[in-house]
């Protein structure tokens, strides 16, 4: 499945794709020609995620167009980690990083 969509997609499981949307860049941001003048961003990836290496590639992208980014991995926590607050340090740590990001922006 995760070869149907391009890379740094959401991918069919998540959200509906069409063809014409795979290489919409505001479907798929990573298939962006360019992404310069984008705002700001926190990029967070998890150790044992299988889509870990698009978000960093991704978040490196983001940094060679001149956008201020911060990548972020957590190791040992799968895709989808933030969801387990009650259970995981690092979901906390990372909610408490993206809300602190966040804060940070709206302040500028």
């Amino acid at each position: 499945m995760l070869g149907q969509v391009p890379s740094g997609c959401v991918q069919k499981h998540h959200i509906q794709i069409h063809d014409k949307d795979k290489t919409n860049p505001y479907a798929c941001p990573a298939e962006a020609s360019s992404l310069r003048g984008l705002p700001p961003a926190l990029v967070v990836t998890a150790g044992f995620d299988p889509l870990r290496d698009e978000g960093e590639t991704y978040a490196a992208r983001l940094q060679e167009a001149g956008v201020k980014t911060e990548c972020v991995r957590y190791e040992g926590v799968t895709h989808g980690f933030v969801l387990m607050a009650a259970v995981l340090d690092e979901a906390r740590k990372a909610i408490a990083d993206m809300g602190a990001a966040l804060k940070a922006a709206l302040k500028k």
